[in-house]
């Protein structure tokens, strides 16, 4: 006989869960908890695809078409739920400038009311699921948890705003909170407006892979994976609640090194990229210490960039079905408004 699992019986619901990464996290979860049932309500809006959750039996899986900000969807959804991670919002940066409303709504008032009806019902623990954005940027050293919040874009604020507010239904009203803030994710179904994603399908193509400004923008890389498992690990940890976990790999890397990445691994030019006016109030850098994590649970990332970006790679080249039908309609239409019109900086000559 197995080891029994923590989570064994538990129903738990996972918001957003048909987007990038909370599809992984629920694959995952099921995975290395195969006797979970798992709830997952998402709107399906542009970057939330229901076949990101195929193959998952209807047994293990109960689906709700449902928008967080909705008091009915959410209680519908999280009912007779134990756990919840709140995956969903709106989350990139270029859609944040161009309609910051629609981030506040989701990523501030979608949080409460979700913590209102955890509060109701009275879960045993909810996950908010924030990012290293919160902190603004980070030019030298590395973010702690205690290190002041500085967000610069709207996608930051209202990021920030959901993970405070979570955080004060803790404080306030005893609602078993744990919030972490995460570096920038990356791996199978990413939705082809991120940077890596976006430029791999371009590259496939033989399309330009716009390059903002210098390219010297950096990030902290980490496998979609190593996140998932990484939030695995707090929610079955005990006496954690109340606390904030920065989650980081140290992989940090500047916007050309992954283009090169890329473009090495799929055999194209660098005549393809082109550098273009940068947007506003673009960060230059981003990095987070995750030694809280790595003491509490034991957790540390597994999967190395170098084989990491080459297995994501591999994945959109076997997977085109899935992303070429996304680069049409809504997609192409963003893709004009946001590069379409934007100055080009220079090109590489060949």
């Amino acid at each position: 006989m197995g080891e029994r699992s923590p989570l064994d019986g538990s129903r738990i619901l996972v918001t957003g869960g048909a987007g990038f990464i909370g599809s992984n996290f629920v694959h995952r979860l099921l995975e290395q908890h195969p006797g979970v049932h798992v709830v997952v309500l998402d709107a399906l809006t542009y970057a939330g695809r229901r076949e990101n959750l195929a193959g998952i039996p209807e047994s293990s899986l109960t689906f709700v078409h449902g928008d967080i900000r909705d008091p009915q969807a959410v209680r519908t959804a999280m009912d007779g739920c134990t756990l919840v991670l709140n995956f969903a919002a709106e989350s990139h940066v270029d859609r944040s400038i161009e309609k910051p409303g629609e981030f506040i709504q989701t990523d501030v008032y979608g949080v409460f009311v979700l913590c209102e009806e955890a509060r109701r019902i009275g879960v045993q623990r909810f996950v908010q699921v924030s990012t290293d954005e919160v902190y603004g940027e980070v030019m030298e050293g590395e973010a702690t948890e205690e290190w002041p919040l500085h967000p610069r874009s709207p996608y930051a604020a209202s990021k920030a705003g959901g993970d405070r507010l979570a955080f004060a239904y803790w404080a306030t009203y005893g609602l078993p909170v744990v919030v972490t803030r995460c570096s920038n994710n990356y791996g199978p179904f990413q939705y082809p407006e991120k940077l890596i994603p976006l430029f791999v399908t371009n590259a496939i193509d033989d399309q330009p892979l716009p390059v903002y400004g210098t390219g010297l923008n950096r990030r902290d890389w980490i496998h979609v994976r190593d996140h998932c498992d990484a939030l695995l690990a707090l929610l079955v940890h005990p006496g954690i609640e109340g606390r904030t976990f920065n989650i980081g790999a140290g992989n940090e890397l500047d916007v050309l090194a992954i283009t090169d990445t890329i473009l090495g691994l799929l055999d194209k030019p660098r005549t393809l990229i082109r550098y273009v006016e940068d947007r506003p109030g673009h960060d230059r850098r981003y990095a987070v210490d995750s030694s809280a994590i790595r003491a509490a649970t034991g957790w540390k990332p597994e999967v190395g960039f170098e084989a990491g970006i080459a297995d994501t790679v591999s994945w959109f080249r076997a997977h085109e079905g899935w992303w070429r039908p996304i680069k049409e309609g809504e997609f192409r239409a963003y893709y004009e408004r946001m590069y379409g019109q934007r100055r080009v900086l220079r090109e590489v000559q060949a």
